[in-house]
């Protein structure tokens, strides 16, 4: 019943745009039970009897999060950050470790509320009170934080902010270079004010340098994009037209996410995390952070400055090809991409076993020629070539299921390349609730994934709720944090200060 479910939904035609707007039950596939899962374990020689997988499972599983105590409790984290990627991960993750995270935001709101898919309205969610349209990404980037309204272009609108600055343990901005020093607000005001506040800008390339960060004429500051430009990612992206190393190959290509703001979003938790740690045990001082898209993913650039230091070689594009590793790549089969792993000689020579079922003479020829017998000579471009030219052709002769039941029966690292719909419905990730549906008061139902820090012994990171209606808790926080009251907050926002909603 369920492979037929399966069948029905995958094969769903998307003709319109109202194709993709059907309500789509999850999961399409049931989940395994514990016994299944467990089932297998009883073969494995390294846990014959399956305790250390269940030992870890009652420990660390999402079920067991519920009562935990939360390792960042009682800190307060303030995000302006807009348009930003960066500060809506960082401040998430924040967030799901357990500070309390209060988002200020324009007036207007954050541009990103308003990011559709191809600016359609019909791919946004809609608060089920107000009617307010969201975007996907600012409800699942901007979790577990408080949303406010605060006009900072406001004399009192700052005047507010000090106030709630002064209650705080961490800030993050985002605006243009010198913008809150200007205001009077900027780490060297508020560090008077709080001795102990770590201040935390996130930019494309710094506020100083030659190429530090500006604003168009139109006011639009500098996004994901340049720090992927401006950091070889995009260069290293995408397809060659050959692989000699000192051609520049095929056309690049952007990254399929906004993976410079995500990486520099992630670096900056760190940072925050040591920034809080020296702080508590040192120096009972913040400090000042700058974290840059550009040089965050300059440091994940691998082996390619390196190699240019030492003889001036730039690294080519290569597709989906490793030039130090081989098999290690994808390349297509029947029903979409397989990615397989053998860059020793044992793996290799494993690979040639499974080939061997199908085609006995073929791969004892392979096995048989001296140029791809150790891995330096697989790795050169000629053995690169022949190697991968063997494995396509074996790989269009399988679907994904039937090339990773191969490989893996002789301990070939091995796995289909999935999209999002089959990620959504992959057992691994459904049973350990990666994938997870939950029930948000305001959006109804969301499939989301879960934090990656959640699977901790005695903290784990926990999602409360999604990313909220604007200025909805304009009331909790200034009541909370500066006293004030209705009356107070209905003038402030006639005078253009913050936004008042009668809840």
């Amino acid at each position: 019943m369920n492979e037929q479910k399966k069948s029905k939904y995958l094969e769903l035609e998307i003709n319109r745009i109202e194709d993709t707007l059907i309500p789509r039950p999850w999961p399409i596939i049931e989940p395994k039970s514990k016994e299944e899962i467990y089932a297998p374990w009883i073969k494995d020689p390294r846990d014959p009897d399956g305790k250390y997988g269940e030992f870890i499972e009652e420990n660390i599983s999402w079920e067991k999060a519920t009562g935990k105590p939360w390792a960042l409790d009682g800190l307060l984290v303030i995000d302006c950050t807009i348009w930003s990627l960066s500060g809506a991960i960082c401040g998430s993750f924040l967030g799901e470790l357990g500070a309390t995270v209060i988002k200020i935001e324009p007036l207007g709101g954050d541009p990103l509320r308003y990011l559709y898919p191809f600016s359609r309205e019909e791919y946004a969610f809609e608060d089920i009170y107000r009617g307010e349209k969201v975007s996907p990404t600012f409800i699942h980037e901007q979790r577990n934080k408080y949303s406010i309204t605060l006009n900072l272009e406001h004399p009192k609108g700052r005047e507010l902010f000090k106030k709630l600055v002064n209650h705080a343990d961490i800030v993050l901005e985002n605006y243009p270079p010198g913008t809150f020093d200007d205001w009077e607000i900027g780490y060297r005001h508020l560090s008077q004010i709080n001795p102990r506040i770590i201040y935390c800008w996130f930019g494309q390339l710094g506020q100083w340098g030659p190429m530090k960060d500006k604003t168009s004429k139109h006011g639009q500051m500098m996004l994901d994009p340049i720090g992927l430009c401006c950091s070889e990612f995009v260069h290293s992206t995408g397809f060659p037209a050959d692989l000699l190393p000192r051609e520049k190959g095929g056309n690049p290509t952007r990254a399929g996410e906004w993976t410079a703001d995500l990486v520099a979003g992630v670096h900056t938790a760190v940072g925050i995390l040591a920034a809080l740690y020296y702080r508590e045990n040192v120096s009972n001082r913040g400090q000042f952070i700058e974290a840059t898209s550009s040089e965050a993913y300059i440091e994940v650039n691998d082996f390619n400055i390196g190699w240019y230091g030492y003889d001036g070689s730039i690294k080519a594009r290569t597709g989906g090809w490793d030039p130090c590793l081989n098999q290690y790549a994808w390349n297509p089969c029947k029903d979409g991409y397989m990615m397989i792993g053998g860059q020793t000689d044992r793996l290799w020579y494993r690979i040639l076993q499974v080939l061997a079922e199908e085609d006995p003479e073929g791969a004892r020829l392979i096995a048989e020629d001296p140029f791809l017998k150790e891995m330096a000579a697989r790795n050169a471009l000629e053995g690169l070539i022949k190697t991968y030219t063997i494995t396509a052709q074996w790989l269009a002769k399988n679907t994904r299921a039937e090339a990773e039941k191969k490989m893996v029966s002789r301990e070939v690292a091995a796995a289909p390349v999935l999209m999002i719909d089959e990620i959504a419905e992959y057992e691994h990730f459904v049973y350990r609730r990666h994938v997870t549906e939950v029930y948000d008061e305001h959006y109804g139902r969301v499939l989301i994934a879960n934090s990656p820090l959640a699977h901790q012994h005695r903290t784990p990171a926990r999602v409360k709720w999604l990313g909220r209606p604007l200025g909805l808790d304009n009331g909790e926080i200034f009541t909370r944090y500066l006293g004030l009251g209705p009356s107070e907050l209905k003038k402030l926002a006639m005078e253009g200060v913050t936004t008042w909603y009668r809840e």
